[in-house]
């Protein structure tokens, strides 16, 4: 007997070999889909009746900063240097890690409602957002933010922690919870340290998640500190690889992208934020031309407000329409791809597309409603019309986390209460 089936559904595979399935049935067992057609003669404890649905595989988020989701809305429509300097620095270093805890349960709740089931985070005490991902049933790649600052005893002891975090959560969660080195940035790390880091990510086995040219400020930095960019300096030093999640990546030449691409380098688009910020537009199409890897991320919820990928896609759809003059740059497909199979690839994890054999992190979204009718295009639907809020069932590694738009794993009003009284209690302590 399977564990969950899920019946009378529009089936969007995104599995090139299969595809579409109008009337299609997804049996699920010990976690993983094992089997995917238009009917099956298996029973289960568990029958979703998917009618006026559609079945896809959940989203992956490939770069945000999950307990930052306490900063939401607190610095809004500032420059990046007063932003920065006059109202997050000044949050993080109050930051404890029962804040973090709070805020990372607080993403993990918005995740689960918006149909985001897998996702890559950098940040502070992450043991507490290990904690949230486990009691969550999100899957999750975190990472230790790494600062080093020139400072080597700051850096001996920020990678001695990252190395503790990867070896104390790696696999860890019944295997939902991978880990990576998260060196923060090639302007607030040297390049030595930027060397040690890819050696233990090398020796350890794991990925290695970096800011990479966000800011025009950085390649200026760059180039006076070492006469090149960015890239050019962590190809230099071996440190690309198909195991680097490079976020941001906005200002890149085309000898860049050819790095990137060479490498095998997996680049997060976090378009919301960037423009929120207004650091530029990162050339997307150029790197999906040449054939490097882009997913998507929504950043944290300081330089993004939320956490919704379905808003993410569009955003990033529309603006790389206006800004190339060309309507059909970045289409619906091409943007589904990068928020489900680009995003999983990146993190190394057997989702992305729903096939048996694959882990089962499905999604279904409710489409009985007036901004989603009439539909003639369901691809297009979902990228220019469809919302989070529109995820009825979310379901990670086989388990059912919210079922018929109730969260089943969390207690939703606790978790907004209490991330609701750490904001402020941590606001005080600034503002003291």
């Amino acid at each position: 007997m399977a564990d969950i089936i899920i019946k009378n559904a529009y089936v969007l595979t995104m599995d090139p070999g299969l595809g579409d399935l109008k009337n299609g049935v997804v049996v699920i067992e010990d976690g993983k889909i094992t089997e995917i057609g238009e009917k099956t003669n298996e029973s289960a404890e568990t029958v979703i009746d998917a009618k006026h649905s559609v079945v896809m595989p959940g989203l992956v988020n490939t770069h945000t900063h999950a307990a930052m989701t306490l900063f939401r809305g607190y610095a809004d429509d500032m420059q990046l240097a007063e932003w920065l300097e006059g109202c997050i620095w000044p949050l993080e270093a109050r930051l404890t890690a029962e804040d973090v805890y709070k805020g990372s349960l607080l993403a993990c709740l918005e995740m689960i409602r918006s149909g985001t089931t897998s996702f890559a985070d950098m940040y502070f005490f992450m043991d507490e957002t290990a904690k949230a991902v486990e009691l969550s049933g999100l899957r999750a790649s975190l990472s230790h933010g790494l600062i080093e600052l020139w400072n080597e005893e700051k850096g001996e002891t920020d990678l001695k922690e990252g190395r503790r975090f990867v070896q104390a959560w790696q696999g860890a969660a019944g295997g939902r919870i991978k880990t990576m080195y998260g060196p923060h940035a090639p302007n607030t790390c040297s390049e030595e340290f930027l060397a040690k880091v890819r050696e233990k990510a090398s020796r350890d086995g794991v990925g290695i998640h970096i800011h990479l040219l966000e800011t025009e400020v950085e390649l200026k930095s760059m180039k006076e500190m070492y006469g090149k960019c960015s890239v050019h300096l962590l190809e230099d030093i071996g440190f690309l690889g198909p195991d680097v999640l490079a976020a941001h990546c906005v200002w890149l030449s085309d000898g860049d992208i050819e790095i990137l691409r060479k490498r095998g380098v997996n680049v997060s688009h976090n378009v919301i934020s960037n423009m929120k910020l207004a650091v530029g537009v990162a050339p997307v199409h150029k790197m999906l031309e040449k054939g490097v890897k882009v997913s998507l991320g929504t950043d944290g919820c300081a330089s993004n407000n939320n956490l919704d990928l379905f808003e993410e896609m569009k955003t990033a759809a529309l603006l790389h329409k206006v800004n190339t003059f060309n309507p059909a740059a970045l289409p619906a497909k091409q943007v589904l791809e990068m928020g489900t199979i680009n995003g999983a690839k990146a993190l190394d994890t057997e989702t992305g597309m729903l096939k048996a054999g694959k882990k089962a992190d499905v999604i279904i979204l409710d489409m009985k409603k007036p901004h989603l009718t009439p539909c003639f295009d369901i691809r297009s639907h979902l990228v220019y019309s469809a919302k989070g809020s529109d995820v009825r069932t979310t379901i990670v590694d086989g388990k059912v986390l919210m079922d018929d738009y109730r969260v089943m794993v969390l207690d939703e009003q606790k978790v907004m209460e209490e991330a609701q009284k750490a904001a402020e209690e941590l606001v005080s302590r600034v503002n003291a």
